[in-house]
């Protein structure tokens, strides 16, 4: 049968399913979509933040990636991303989902074992730092920094401990490490010179009243003296 959608610049929707079929969710991608729908728009405008933030930089790392759904918006901006997951389930999935006109490397790796080597223009962590545990999270974000060249430039996201009023269940258990503004910008500033903190709400990225934010979005840069790349330490 031969299909023909009735407004001629809509047939590319049917000549891409018969050429290469639908492209599926990822598994965590999935299960929101299921449950929260609107909250896809909510992660998506995370990556387009990252996005924007480093673009251009040539080789870039995502920390944390789960099932890599969102890692497309990064590529799209940067020369190479890395993206990595402590769940071999995570990266397994998303190796089964790779396009390669959108191709972007995968391992597994637990930063808190350490860097990942490659001395990196860019890195990237959101919503990882809430569930690590409190008297680990130096280690966190030392090896996110050791995992940077020496002008790399760090973004890290993360719930606002008061947000987690209205958070579900599943998202509370998992939760073990939110933080308001200064204990945020206080972590991140033991290991870069500047920290430039933005709120979040919903979809939008603006500067208004900390307090008032579900989400941050931490920018860091300015490496102190003496830190050392891929493996070293400070």
């Amino acid at each position: 049968m031969d299909e023909r959608t009735r407004e001629p610049q809509y047939q590319c929707t049917l000549d891409l399913r018969a050429q290469q079929g639908l492209t599926r969710l990822g598994l965590m991608t999935n299960v929101t979509w299921d449950t929260d729908p609107k909250r896809l728009a909510f992660v998506l405008s995370r990556y387009k933040f990252v996005a924007k933030m480093l673009s251009g930089l040539a080789r870039v790392l995502e920390v944390g990636c789960a099932d890599a759904w969102g890692s497309r918006i990064v590529v799209q901006e940067v020369g190479r991303l890395t993206a990595v997951d402590f769940d071999p389930i995570f990266i397994e999935d998303a190796r089964s989902r790779m396009d390669n006109r959108w191709g972007f490397d995968l391992a597994v790796h637990d930063i808190l074992q350490g860097p990942v080597p490659g001395a990196f223009d860019g890195a990237y962590s959101l919503d990882v730092l809430e569930h690590i545990p409190r008297e680990r999270e130096d280690e966190f974000v030392s090896h996110l920094a050791g995992s940077l060249g020496p002008a790399g430039v760090l973004i890290v996201g993360s719930p606002s401990l008061s947000s987690q009023a209205h958070a579900s269940e599943p998202s509370r258990l998992g939760h073990i490490n939110c933080k308001e503004a200064p204990g945020l910008k206080t972590l991140l500033a033991r290991f870069f010179r500047n920290v430039f903190l933005f709120s979040m709400n919903d979809e939008v990225v603006h500067t208004g009243f900390y307090p008032l934010a579900h989400y941050y979005l931490a920018l860091c840069c300015g490496r102190p003296p003496g830190s050392v790349s891929s493996g070293g330490t400070t």
